[in-house]
């Protein structure tokens, strides 16, 4: 049976930074009890978001903040949206670049995520934010088939 699930979380942030949100999207799609499908991340806003990227050294943290600092600088007077301050278009800019979407495989009921693989919320704002992030899995469950097919049988036995 196909099965859908929705779940939305809220990420507090501590301005500008990555946010390891791994964990939280696995607990979304073992509860839609999916075997076999697929789970799309996505980031409810335009100046954060989402990488897939190494979960073990944080240097590889440190080194793409580093980067994406010098490749998109605050106080550029290329910029015409300055009205909410000097790190905002600079993080639209870096939103751009990155993703607010990601999917990720699901099998045997788990992200197929490598092993150094973690989420990501990417904060591209000094200040600190509440950002939305939905959760949606899709796929197949045997285990969802099981359950309808006994409820729907007069004994509850297949």
């Amino acid at each position: 049976m196909t099965v859908h699930h929705q779940r939305s979380i809220v990420v507090t942030t501590a301005g500008q930074g990555l946010t390891d949100i791994t964990a939280q999207v696995g607990r979304v799609v073992e509860a839609a009890q999916v075997e076999l499908g697929l789970v799309t991340v996505f980031v409810k806003h335009t100046s954060a978001s989402l990488i897939i990227n190494e979960n073990a050294d944080p240097d590889v943290r440190r080194d793409l903040l580093g980067f994406f600092a010098r490749l998109v600088p605050e106080y550029d007077q290329l910029y015409t949206h300055t009205a909410e301050g000097p790190d905002d278009m600079p993080a639209h800019v870096k939103s751009a670049l990155t993703a607010t979407s990601l999917s990720i495989p699901v099998s045997d009921g788990r992200m197929c995520l490598g092993t150094w693989q973690g989420i990501y919320l990417w904060e591209h704002r000094r200040s600190d934010h509440h950002r939305h992030v939905v959760i949606h899995v899709t796929g197949t469950s045997d285990r969802y088939s099981l359950t309808q097919s006994q409820a729907n049988s007069p004994t509850g036995e297949m």
